[in-house]
């Protein structure tokens, strides 16, 4: 795939003040067919933003009969580490992206399928028996895990449920049971296909986004180091995106440009699997969300089509690669503080 990116200069006035602060984004993406040997993807709209994804489907079963089907939509998958930041949209437990999905324009109400699993291993049961939130993040899961008995904390921390926290909050030390499994959730629902007719199939839901305060790629006043050749695969920089971000460093009091990080990924290659394996009319529309942000990703053919966004549109598209998209926007600072 040709490297295309969408870049904005920034205005030299913003600041900001460092800080090593990160939390990791969690990928996400669009609907998966169990049965695909007749229903092709005629049409996919995709908008990203760092507030919303929103896809519209036209799916074509070109076949002669109806096609009863599943149609599910994939969480991403929650690592319950506390010793990593993980970018959670909502506070919802359950539906902490908001998920939502209508056909032909009618609300649908989908089932949602969770397990938890440790060391590779499902333990779904060994939590619902004790009453343990497979959601662990937001309090819950921890407030119950605080009740159980010694013998099945230490039979836990084992077999790799659970870890056993220990600090100092000032008030003496603390031992806290905190979940370690990973949750794994699917939303999915039944549709039927009617011969030879086009589905509009319609979904949302707000993304995890990752952020790092501060650049990454960026050190002793110029481009390098850290995650920069991670970043020119993933984001595909290019030069101008580069200068760009140089320039905000130029301007700086300090040589250090006053921006910060901010990712999102959108997994685009289980979109292959339907009937031709490639989607009619794609088309992608980035939103970089503020005239004054750096945006940067791959796409071939990217065209600017407003302030804040960016399209690229593909007829047969093969999905070879997932999306990821870098926005770099200035740091808001309390003008009093001389950062």
């Amino acid at each position: 795939m040709k490297r295309a990116v969408a870049t904005v200069l920034l205005l030299a006035s913003a600041t900001a003040a460092r800080a090593n602060d990160s939390t990791a984004e969690l990928a996400a993406g669009g609907l998966v067919l169990s049965r695909s040997d007749v229903i092709e993807m005629a049409r996919e709209d995709l908008f990203l933003s760092r507030d919303s994804v929103r896809v519209d489907y036209v799916f074509r079963n070109r076949s002669d009969a109806d096609v009863a089907s599943i149609v599910a939509f994939p969480m991403p998958d929650i690592e319950a580490n506390p010793y990593q930041n993980v970018s959670i949209p909502l506070d919802a437990a359950d539906g902490f992206l908001g998920f939502e999905v209508s056909v032909d324009g009618a609300t649908v109400a989908p089932a949602l399928q969770q397990r938890a699993f440790a060391v590779g291993i499902d333990v779904t049961q060994d939590l619902v028996a004790r009453g343990i939130p497979l959601f662990p993040f937001g309090g819950a899961a921890e407030a119950a895990l605080a009740g159980l008995p010694a013998d099945v904390v230490d039979d836990w921390v084992a077999r790799g449920i659970v870890i056993i926290e220990e600090y100092d909050d000032g008030s003496g030390m603390k031992r806290v049971v905190a979940p370690f499994w990973r949750l794994s959730s699917t939303y999915w629902w039944r549709m039927t296909f009617p011969a030879g007719r086009d589905v509009a199939v319609r979904h949302r839901y707000t993304p995890s986004v990752g952020s790092s305060a501060g650049i990454s790629f960026f050190s002793d006043g110029r481009i390098g180091g850290g995650n920069h050749a991670d970043y020119k695969t993933r984001y595909c920089m290019d030069e101008a995106f580069e200068k760009a971000v140089l320039k905000a460093a130029k301007a700086a009091p300090d040589g250090y440009p006053r921006l910060f990080e901010t990712r999102l990924s959108y997994i685009l290659k289980t979109g292959g699997n339907w009937a031709s394996g490639t989607i009619g009319d794609f088309r992608l529309t980035v939103d970089k969300g503020d005239p004054k942000n750096l945006v940067s990703f791959c796409g071939d053919g990217v065209t600017k089509t407003g302030p804040t966004t960016f399209e690229m549109r593909a007829g047969d598209h093969f999905p070879e690669r997932d999306v990821e998209i870098l926005i770099l926007e200035p740091f808001a600072v309390d003008p009093s503080s001389g950062g």
